[in-house]
């Protein structure tokens, strides 16, 4: 009888805890089958288009190699606008006389300055913005360009990836994240135009709808202070504020350079949450978040929430101590947060079936960013600063060209792509170029 106690006074304690479960899952899976069900789409939609890279002492190696999977789809023009110190860049650049290219000096005063600056220049129906680390699978540019077809979509959002993931465990885990991003989530918002964010590793917009808006992006304020970082959020619900729809397409596709390093890898996680908190606390306060839809809405708030729901599963966990049997308890919490995350993660595992040796280190990782990591963020998220660039370092820190060097698979292919990537990248040398199979 005792016994029976004890088990019905931990299961009242447990009992809110699990409810909370229930709900975070049936959120999860409402994504997941929205999500598996959207389709790109698919027409002949052509217009014009002009791409905007705004690039501060960007490895010229990495630039470079992006340059030419952007060059070679075709864009009207491509406008790179360089910091006043990146002359090797702009030598190495101007050197390959390619149509089409300009090379635009500025002095930078942050990214947003310097999308501004490139932004005025546009005079196509597009605009295009890729970040300089960032390359471009072959037919990217048709993709992102059909759902425009559509007047009431005024931007789109792009199926991301890292590139190299296996040249470093924290690329590995970092491909696993985006991965879950790109099949559970976006696909879901994106079905009725609530993208939330189109990252601006590469996403397009309709030119008459953001150019007017370029002052709010360059002039952002939160609380007082100018913002730097968050550009590709605010220029989202920029978009999204004026009524219009921000489509993802899941067939145009890029590869970004990820950090290499734990170091690196934590102070990009810093500044996204950061990043994300001023951005939807604006929406939420300017009444934006009301104008998207409801799984947009839910998606927020969810990501608002993620460290009180950590929490609640670390007290879920500490509270099964009171059991009869707390290690035993213990163990099979832990083990349930290890394969609740290998289900969750079940359309990367699909896709990378050789990563579930990672799994619980993967784990660990979400729950260290979702906890730590997002309340130093909450509480520091007006501190401005782009934490992995700098005005003394070529190259965001771990991420450039030398930092994919892998000298245990010294001659293996990545994803398709040479070790060593060469300039020009061969067709078809940064990844799948048809869909991956959803799971």
């Amino acid at each position: 009888m005792a016994t029976l106690q004890a088990f019905a006074d931990g299961a009242l304690w447990l009992l809110p805890f699990g409810l909370l479960g229930i709900v975070s899952w049936g959120f999860w899976l409402t994504r997941k089958l929205l999500s598996a069900t959207a389709r790109p789409t698919r027409n002949d939609f052509r217009t014009t288009t002009t791409l905007v890279v705004p690039s501060f002492h960007e490895d010229p190696d990495v630039l470079i190699r992006c340059l030419h999977t952007w060059h070679r789809q075709g864009p009207g023009r491509i406008i790179l606008v360089l910091d006043l110190a990146d002359t090797e860049a702009q030598q190495r650049i101007e050197a390959l006389a390619l149509p089409g290219v300009h090379v635009e000096m500025f002095a930078h005063r942050g990214k947003r300055s310097a999308l501004g600056h490139g932004m005025r220049m546009v005079d196509t129906e597009l605009i295009l913005f890729a970040d300089s680390d960032t390359a471009w699978e072959d037919g990217m540019l048709d993709a992102i360009q059909m759902p425009f077809i559509d007047p009431a979509v005024g931007a789109v959002s792009t199926r991301q990836n890292v590139y190299l993931p296996r040249s470093s465990v924290w690329r590995r885990i970092a491909d696993w994240i985006i991965d879950l991003r790109y099949y559970d989530y976006a696909p879901a918002m994106g079905r009725y135009g609530g993208i939330i964010c189109a990252s601006g590793r590469t996403s397009a917009y309709r030119t008459s709808v953001l150019l007017p808006q370029v002052e709010d992006l360059e002039h952002e304020m939160f609380f007082g202070r100018e913002c730097i970082a968050g550009d590709d959020g605010r220029m989202t619900w920029l978009v999204l504020s004026q009524g219009f729809r921000v489509a993802h397409q899941d067939t145009a596709r890029a590869l970004s350079m990820f950090p290499g390093t734990f170091r690196a890898f934590v102070k990009q996680r810093i500044r996204w949450s950061r990043n994300s908190y001023r951005c939807y606390l604006t929406a939420i306060g300017k009444g934006w978040v009301f104008k998207v839809p409801f799984i947009s809405q839910l998606t927020m708030m969810q990501i608002l929430m993620t460290p009180f729901t950590m929490l609640v599963a670390i007290a879920y966990v500490l509270l099964s101590v009171r059991s009869a049997s707390p290690w035993l308890a213990l163990g099979l919490a832990v083990l349930w947060a290890v394969v609740g995350r290998g289900i969750r993660s079940i359309s990367h595992l699909w896709r990378r079936p050789e990563d579930l040796v990672l799994l619980p280190l993967v784990a660990a990782v979400i729950a260290f960013i979702a906890l730590p990591i997002k309340i130093y963020a909450l509480f520091t998220m007006n501190k401005q600063g782009w934490l992995t660039r700098s005005a003394d370092r070529q190259g965001g820190e771990g991420q450039t060209e030398a930092s994919l060097v892998v000298p245990s698979v010294a001659n293996e292919t990545l994803d398709g792509a040479l070790d060593e990537p060469v300039d020009p990248v061969p067709d078809g040398a940064l990844g799948e170029p048809e869909a991956a199979p959803r799971a």
